[in-house]
C-alpha cells in the first residue's frame, strides 16, 4: 500500500500551532489578524467554502468579516466594499470567493485588493514576485501542495514533476514553487500529445484538471508520488478526484485521497497566508 497523504490531519495539526503563533503575537499587536470574505449570490458549493473558512478563522483566532452580496450587485459596488476594506486597518486580508456571476469582471476585481491584503495570491505583483522567486503571498493550493510534500519528506530536489493542468490558481504557481524547489518541471493540459506518455515520466504527478477519475493507471509511473486537486461528482454525486484512486493507489509510492488531501490544506494555507499579512501590515516579526 502506497503512503496516504492525509491533508486533513496535516491541516487540523497547521490550524492548531497557528492559534498558539497568533495568540503569542497578539501581545505585541494589540490585535488579532483579519480576513474579509466577500461572496456575490448564494451558490450553494461557494456558501459551503465561505463558512468552512469562517469556520476555520474563529477555530485558530482570525477574525472573520463576511460580507454577503446579492447577485445583481453591481461592478461599482462590488470594488467600492473593496476599497473600503483596502482601507480597514483591522482587516489584514481580502477574499473574493469565485466564480463571480458572468456581469463582473473577475479580472478587474482580484486586482483591486491591494496586494499586501491579496491572500489568494491572485495578484499580478504577488505573481510576479512568486514567478522571480521572490517572497509574496502565495495562492492557497499551489502552498497546500508544497507544504504536504515536505511535511512527508517527499524529495523534490532534481525530481520530475508533471503538473496536468495550466489555470493561474493552480497549474502555473505549482510550476514556480516546484522550480524553486530544483525540481524539473513539465505542464501539461488539454492539447498536450501523449499525455499518458508524458505522466509516465514523473516522479511527481500533479493532477488540477477537474475530471473525474480521468488519471488510471497509464498515467502512472510505478512508485510515482500523486497529488490529486480535483474535486467532482460522479454519475452517482460521490466526491471523487481526478485519479481513479483505487487503481493507482496500487501502483503509486504515496497519493493523496478526495476528499481529506490537498482541500484542507487550501484553508489552511489561506489562514497561514492572513497571518503573514497581518505580521507585514503590523511590522511584526515572530520571535
Amino acid at each position: 500500500m502506497p503512503i496516504l497523504i492525509k491533508g486533513k490531519e496535516l491541516a487540523q495539526e497547521l490550524r492548531e500551532t497557528l492559534g498558539k503563533r497568533i495568540e503569542k503575537t497578539k501581545s505585541q499587536t494589540g490585535s488579532a489578524p483579519g480576513l474579509a470574505v466577500i461572496q456575490v449570490g448564494s451558490d450553494p458549493a461557494s456558501s459551503i467554502y465561505v463558512r468552512n473558512k469562517q469556520k476555520a478563522c474563529q477555530a485558530c483566532g482570525i477574525k472573520s468579516y463576511g460580507y454577503e452580496l446579492p447577485e445583481e450587485v453591481s461592478q461599482a459596488e462590488l470594488m467600492e466594499l473593496i476599497d473600503t476594506l483596502n482601507q480597514d486597518a483591522k482587516v489584514n486580508g481580502i477574499l473574493c470567493q469565485l466564480p463571480l456571476p458572468d456581469h463582473l469582471d473577475e479580472f478587474a476585481v482580484t486586482q483591486a485588493i491591494l496586494p499586501e491584503k491579496d491572500v489568494d495570491g491572485f495578484h499580478a505583483v504577488n505573481i510576479g514576485l512568486l514567478s522571480m522567486g521572490r517572497d509574496c503571498l502565495v495562492p492557497c493550493t499551489p502552498a497546500g501542495i508544497l507544504a504536504m510534500l515536505k511535511a512527508y519528506d517527499i524529495p523534490l530536489k532534481g525530481q520530475r514533476c508533471v503538473i496536468i493542468g495550466r489555470s493561474n490558481i493552480v497549474g502555473k504557481p505549482v510550476v514556480q514553487l516546484m522550480l524553486k524547489e530544483h525540481a524539473t518541471v513539465t505542464i501539461a493540459h488539454s492539447r498536450t500529445r501523449d499525455l499518458p506518455g508524458l505522466c509516465r515520466n514523473a516522479d511527481i504527478l500533479i493532477s488540477a484538471i477537474g475530471k473525474a477519475r480521468f488519471v488510471s493507471p497509464e498515467y502512472v509511473k510505478p512508485g510515482a508520488v500523486v497529488i490529486d486537486v480535483g474535486i467532482n461528482r460522479d454519475d452517482a454525486g460521490k466526491v471523487v478526484g481526478d485519479v481513479d484512486f483505487t487503481s493507482v493507489a496500487s501502483i503509486a509510492s504515496a497519493i493523496t485521497p478526495v476528499p481529506g488531501g490537498v482541500g484542507p490544506m487550501t484553508i489552511a494555507m489561506l489562514l497561514e497566508n492572513t497571518f503573514q499579512a497581518y505580521l507585514k501590515q503590523n511590522n511584526v516579526s515572530e520571535e
